[in-house]
């Protein structure tokens, strides 16, 4: 089992910087691949960015690609979001994800993942 624990959330105006960080714990982080979601009040569960395991590779939706970076640090076992340029549409619940084995699924299907924190909110003002 892996537990995921977010932070780094919180109120922010618009045009503003957050950095999301989920650490994890209970098996080794450096192999599962990681992924971020977000979910705003009244909508589905949306992908946000995703990293391999190594790091090698990173993914973006493409409304965040440009604003927000991914990154991890395998020895923290420490996933990272970096958020810039933070829009009001970006006021969500931020969820990590990460999984292993499941790479026949995309890295923006929430089925790659069988581990999810609780959550962090994000609340973008104007």
């Amino acid at each position: 089992q892996v537990q995921l624990v977010e932070s780094g959330g919180g109120l922010v105006q618009a045009g503003g910087s957050l950095r999301l960080s989920c650490a994890a714990s209970g098996r080794t982080f450096s192999i599962l691949d990681m992924g971020w979601f977000r979910q705003a009040a009244g909508k589905e569960r949306e992908y946000v960015a995703a990293m391999s395991w190594s790091g090698g590779n990173t993914y973006y939706a493409d409304s965040m690609k440009g604003r927000f970076t991914i990154s991890r640090d395998n020895a923290k076992n420490t996933g990272y979001l970096q958020m810039d340029s933070l829009q009001l549409e970006d006021t969500a619940v931020y969820y990590c994800a990460a999984g292993t084995g499941r790479s026949f699924y995309p890295p923006s299907s929430h089925n790659r993942y069988d581990y999810w924190g609780q959550g962090t909110p994000v609340t973008v003002s104007s």
